[in-house]
């Protein structure tokens, strides 16, 4: 098991970096929750809702190409950025090591 380290910028613009195991599999979106940012993430992660919406500041490059239901909701967002992702379609593995997300999805109530 290797550790996957990422920095995370919540919306207050505070940075921490982000230890998560890369042998359980997680998205982006479930480890966000699992370190309780505050993340509404209301589909569950199917990529229906956009919820989960974060700007990759750091490792575009490094991530797999956008999918087209990715794309699709990403479309509805008035703020979505060339460099908009959804944590839900982004696994946890090495290939995200070192990068940077930005939440900018609502938050809960």
């Amino acid at each position: 098991m290797a550790l996957i380290k990422f920095k995370v910028e919540n919306r207050d613009g505070n940075i921490q970096e982000l230890e998560i195991p890369d042998d359980m599999s997680l998205s982006l979106m479930e480890a966000l929750k699992a370190s309780e940012y505050n993340i509404l993430a209301t589909c569950g992660g199917m990529a229906l809702c956009a919820t989960c919406h974060v700007q990759v500041k750091e490792g575009l490059d490094k991530l797999p190409l956008i999918n087209e239901d990715e794309l699709d909701m990403l479309d509805t967002l008035p703020d979505a950025m060339h460099d908009s992702r959804l944590a839900c379609q982004i696994r946890i593995n090495d290939k995200i090591e070192g990068s940077w997300f930005r939440i900018l999805g609502p938050e809960h109530e």
